[in-house]
């Protein structure tokens, strides 16, 4: 059983400020506790994990701001129909200069075999292309990829880390989480929870602890054990808060002075819910520590999944997993073109 004393309030170090090593980086912050790292449970909990249907998940938007649109491209729109087409791709949060733009070049292309047929085409064109079997690579063989869990409260990101956990094991990894948001008691125990529920190690520090201080030695203990994925929650700050984000650019130091040369994935979660909001908050994450990738969450619940053309060609950023149901099976790797098909099915 570990003892634990009553952790200092955790001071964030300024950006820019650099330490030589991890002992010069402690300094700035005295870790609270000695860390608690628990062993893999003996197998994950029997939880649902049947895969999630993703034209099913998207049921509101294409009966939504979709289904308007097919309605107004179907019979060869005239000028108030693509005007309206507009208005519906803004509605549906594509944004107001994006739905300009695809609806511009959609009236202009001549090698669609319909108006329906141009604007998704132009709607597809905007997607990244990208790989539907993408896992977190390691630098080198005796280190372990890196995955920082980012976001804002309320977005599902400790329930993504743990569908994303019972994936990886699932496929024969061995994963560790690291419980680096310390900010609040709650999200240190749910993912607690998730770990045994999906047959991880966990490491965490008392409540209050530096996050720093737990993502390093979090990757300490999965390079002792040869784990072959790290993934680490980190506080739900608001983006507005620049001395947390300072706190998060300083675990990502940290990652890059324990394990040179390795590139860890820095995953944005976002509630689609919340639209161009969400998309704002994913700007200044990207701004700050440079996202590698997004995890779009409770898109079954919108009828506006416009946002995700939004995001990729605000940011270039890759949506990497969406989630479509409660289960373990409904977060989904993105497929661009079968996300297009679902939305114009």
């Amino acid at each position: 059983m570990f003892h634990f004393r009553k952790p200092k309030q955790p001071e964030i170090e300024p950006e820019g400020e650099e330490a030589s090593d991890w002992t010069a980086l402690s300094q700035a912050v005295e870790p609270a506790v000695e860390p608690s790292i628990e062993p893999a449970a003996s197998s994950p909990a029997d939880t649902d994990d049947t895969p999630g249907d993703l034209a099913e998940g998207l049921q509101r938007s294409r009966g939504g701001f979709m289904a308007r649109i097919r309605g107004l491209l179907k019979s060869g729109p005239d000028e108030a129909d693509w005007e309206s087409v507009e208005e519906m791709l803004i509605a549906g949060d594509v944004g107001g200069a994006l739905a300009s733009e695809v609806v511009e070049r959609a009236r202009g292309r001549k090698d669609a075999s319909s108006a329906e047929a141009a604007v998704r085409d132009e709607l597809s064109a905007l997607l990244t292309v990208s790989d539907p079997g993408w896992r977190p690579a390691r630098a080198t063989p005796d280190q372990p990829a890196v995955l920082l869990m980012v976001g804002v409260n309320g977005t599902g990101k400790t329930t993504t880390i743990g569908k994303l956990a019972h994936r990886y094991r699932a496929e024969g990894n061995s994963v560790l989480l690291a419980a680096a948001d310390t900010f609040r008691a709650a999200a240190i125990d749910q993912l607690r929870i998730w770990s045994d529920r999906s047959g991880c190690q966990f490491v965490a520090h008392a409540p209050g602890a530096d996050p720093a201080a737990v993502v390093y030695d979090a990757i300490d203990a999965a390079v002792a054990r040869h784990v072959d994925i790290v993934i680490a929650d980190t506080a739900g700050r608001l983006h507005t808060k620049s001395n947390l984000m300072d706190e998060l650019a300083k675990m990502r130091r940290v990652v890059d002075r324990r394990l040179p040369g390795a590139t860890p994935e820095v995953l944005f979660v976002l509630d689609a819910t919340t639209g161009q909001n969400g998309l704002a908050q994913a700007r200044v994450f990207h701004e700050t520590v440079g996202l590698t990738g997004i995890v779009l969450t409770k898109l079954d619940s919108t009828a506006k999944g416009g946002i995700v053309f939004a995001i990729e060609d605000a940011l270039h950023v890759p949506v990497r997993f969406v989630g479509v149901g409660e289960k373990l099976g409904d977060l989904l790797p993105f497929d661009p073109q079968a996300f297009v098909s679902a939305l114009f099915a």
